[in-house]
């Protein structure tokens, strides 16, 4: 418990500075967007490699495999979840929520709290299980607002991601049992080190833009439940039916019960599709899963 709160207690403030930094204008919007330019694109890759120096076992590669077949049917799930619940509901909105559900914000928010709970093979774990979400951030995911796309642009998006390209080349490391040179290990060790304060800072950022006049709007309280409460309660009694390891259980549903991606708000706006909802969807989801998380955190500990 007393872990846990301090846990927690550290992402409020790292979040809060976040807000400050906004609040008081020593960060711009353009200074906003190149700091998540910089977690992106260099401090989360250098953090998944890291997770993935590590002595490798059968146990772990079994663990690996569980998580990520779990996650592949929870984003197949998701994509059809989000459309039968949704289809009815007016068809700006409707991109925002499917998109939404198809993609939460595990990547900033859950690496962290997965890190912090489980060590680094949490954060092993967890970027395996985010392979499937950005996989559908840029095929199906973007297909919602765009109405359709290239193929080729799908597939350079896909594999030219750094996450993802960090992801393949921990898993060579690992497999290989490579060992880096001392100053590059150190490197990415510092580096991959200030993923949790620049992540948590950016949700905080994103926060200060937020407009909560319509904090009591029914479609995003609706969403909130389905995506912090209802969809990781799903996989966790998925997880206990399938008698899974509790490291792949806990992992999995924590990342599950994460609010809705940055990207939602990022693409609504970029195609004119209701931006002012979709940015209300992260803000509130986001300020929910405060709560939401330390609950399913305290479930599987």
């Amino acid at each position: 418990m007393q872990q846990l709160l301090i846990l927690q207690g550290t992402m409020f403030l790292l979040i809060f500075i976040g807000w400050f930094l906004i609040k008081s204008g020593i960060i711009t919007k353009q200074g906003q967007e190149n700091l998540t330019d910089l977690v992106i694109y260099l401090v989360l890759p250098c953090n998944i490699v890291k997770s993935f120096l590590i002595d490798f076992s059968g146990d772990i590669l079994r663990q690996c495999f569980d998580i990520l077949i779990l996650s592949i049917l929870l984003q197949v799930f998701s994509v059809v979840f989000g459309k039968i619940v949704y289809r009815r509901h007016e068809p700006d909105r409707q991109k925002c929520l499917q998109y939404g559900i198809i993609c939460s914000n595990a990547g900033f928010l859950g690496n962290p709290f997965a890190e912090g709970m489980f060590g680094g093979t949490g954060l092993l774990l967890a970027s395996v299980f985010l392979i499937p979400q950005r996989i559908m951030m840029w095929s199906s995911g973007l297909t919602i607002f765009t109405g359709g796309g290239s193929k080729k642009d799908v597939l350079k998006k896909v594999v030219t991601h750094p996450c993802i390209i960090a992801c393949f080349l921990g898993f060579v490391l690992m497999l290989g049992q490579w060992k880096l040179p001392a100053v590059i290990d150190a490197t990415l060790s510092h580096l991959g080190g200030c993923n949790t304060a620049l992540s948590m800072m950016v949700i905080g950022m994103i926060l200060a833009e937020g407009n909560l006049k319509n904090i009591w709007d029914k479609d995003i309280w609706i969403y909130s439940l389905f995506r912090l409460v209802l969809i990781p309660a799903l996989l966790f009694a998925a997880c206990i039916c399938l008698d899974l390891p509790g490291l792949v259980t806990g992992v999995s549903v924590l990342l599950s019960a994460m609010p809705a991606g940055a990207t939602t708000s990022i693409l609504a706006a970029k195609y004119h599709r209701c931006p002012e909802f979709a940015a209300q969807l992260v803000v509130v989801s986001t300020v929910i899963s405060f709560a939401t998380s330390f609950v399913w955190s305290m479930v599987l500990v």
